[in-house]
């Protein structure tokens, strides 16, 4: 739902803008700050492959882990350095450049994460 449908103060004189979400003034809102520690996944941990929109190059691609933003990039590194290669994280998605899907799969599952493989 956008902010300005639900309408009320956005701004006060006395202490200047305010959390649409929450309505605290912005200094004190806690609104951002519980969403970047909410876990961004499911649970069920997807690793697949795929190579479509980049060039023929393939990407590893893991999906679903219940972790924090934080948690999560430390979790792609590691990752990344356990393939010897470079990538990314993306909106809650660990990119791994190359095809390491056995790999990943087999260290998720050693790290406690029920790692499943998805796709062909």
């Amino acid at each position: 739902m956008k902010s300005s449908l639900k309408g009320g103060l956005v701004y006060s004189t006395e202490t200047g803008r305010m959390c649409p979400d929450c309505r605290k003034p912005v200094a004190q809102c806690t609104c951002k700050a519980q969403a970047q520690l909410a876990p961004t996944g499911t649970g069920a941990v997807r690793v697949s492959r795929e190579s479509k929109g980049r060039g023929g190059k393939s990407v590893t691609l893991v999906r679903g882990v219940a972790l924090d933003p934080i948690a999560l990039a430390a979790l792609g590194k590691q990752l990344r350095t356990a393939c010897g290669s470079g990538g990314t994280v993306k909106d809650g998605v660990i990119e791994v450049q190359g095809d390491h899907c056995d790999k990943l799969v087999a260290l998720l599952n050693a790290q406690g994460h029920r790692a499943k493989r998805a796709g062909g």
